[in-house]
């Protein structure tokens, strides 16, 4: 079934962005049928990638992490979570046409359009971004029309890619005549980005789209670049992954692995990995999270039990961690990221777009005083 292209009526003020020059349209590969001119996204850059060196284009890890990382963890970093394109045209028409890597583009408790889908949106205001349309899969290659019918004039777009499925090509469309252009960089003060390593829930599961990941909204809140290295079921503070973590120039490195650790576990390993990620990067900012509160706690005190101790696991290694002199380490506690109503999960644990949204507010309120203490 096609994607129905959405109208979309957006006037926007040409002061609120800038951007490089226009891709050369003898880049574009052009459909004679209908005109459109399709461009790598690869040309305008991917955000949220912290390594060129890459096997695949679109990999969250680097090349040689295969050799490193356990092959759950080295599989799912092949998936395209956290990576967007920023962009900037003057089309009042936006294709997209991409191509997954994996046949299976839902699962049973998180829809295709998160899974596999792609997420666009327009900045409408200095810092405020409006959602205008997603990619909607059927099969392994969609191609489908974003929106249509937008106001003339220049405007700047992100694009994000799917949470749950690897991408071997995306590709932007414009109507023959329109112009494409990377968006400008950020401001000197933002471009550092901030780094997520968790489970499954940093990865997306199971928001409805691509953009409602507490990551991508925290992105778009904070106007900042975000590597997601959420791993499903994996988030296991891997010593290999604290020394890749090490050769990221991150404004703030987000640690949210309890979902995936027992309390035993998380009493081992806190200190080693925060240690060993302080060998590589002495004063960057690390924020330490409890596990969310699983929204069924009430009602099992068994779920209740584990929170609590994984939580206090984790408090004693934030202590001892400070005792011994680290000045730059933070603390969330979990019991109010996911509110208290019990609403905000599919399952008990995984957030839906409502928990996603409550979450990206807890972590705002923790990020932004870390943030203006780096400026």
């Amino acid at each position: 079934m096609r994607l129905r292209a959405a109208l979309v009526l957006i006037a926007l003020a040409p002061s609120l962005f800038a951007a490089g020059p226009a891709l050369d349209p003898a880049t574009a590969k052009v459909d004679p049928a209908t005109g459109v001119q399709w461009f790598d996204v690869r040309a305008l850059g991917l955000e949220g990638q912290g390594w060129a060196d890459t096997k695949a284009p679109f990999d969250r890890l680097p090349a040689k992490a295969e050799k490193t990382a356990r092959p759950p963890v080295w599989g799912l970093s092949r998936h395209s979570t956290g990576l967007c394109v920023r962009f900037v045209t003057d089309a009042t028409t936006v294709h997209a046409r991409w191509t997954v890597t994996s046949k299976n583009l839902a699962m049973p408790h998180m829809p295709a359009t998160g899974v596999s889908g792609l997420d666009l949106y327009v900045k409408t205001a200095p810092g405020k971004w409006q959602w205008v349309a997603n990619g909607r899969p059927t099969a392994e290659t969609n191609t489908v029309a974003l929106a249509s019918g937008m106001a003339a004039g220049e405007k700047e777009f992100v694009l994000y890619l799917p949470l749950y499925n690897g991408v071997s090509s995306v590709e932007i469309g414009i109507p023959k005549g329109g112009t494409l252009k990377k968006a400008d960089a950020r401001p000197a003060d933002k471009q550092k980005p901030l780094v997520f390593y968790g489970t499954s829930i940093t990865q997306g599961g199971c928001a409805s789209r691509p953009g409602m990941v507490h990551t991508a909204i925290l992105g778009r809140k904070l106007d900042r670049a975000v590597i997601n290295l959420g791993f499903s079921g994996s988030g296991t503070l891997d010593p290999d992954i604290a020394e890749l973590l090490g050769e990221l120039d991150a404004s703030v490195f987000v640690l949210d692995c309890l979902p995936n650790l027992n309390p035993a576990q998380v009493a081992e390993r806190t200190e080693p990995f925060v240690k060993a990620l302080r060998k590589a990067k002495p004063t960057t900012p690390i924020l330490l999270v409890e596990d969310r509160t699983y929204t069924n706690a009430p009602a099992l005190p068994a779920l209740a039990k584990r929170n609590a101790a994984s939580r206090a696991a984790l408090k004693k290694a934030f202590d001892a961690l400070v005792a011994a002199g680290d000045k730059n380490l933070y603390y969330l506690a979990g019991d109010k990221l996911l509110g208290d109503d019990g609403e905000g999960t599919v399952d008990g644990s995984h957030p839906t777009d409502l928990g996603f949204m409550r979450q990206a507010d807890a972590f705002a309120d923790a990020l932004v005083p870390i943030l203006a203490k780096r400026k």
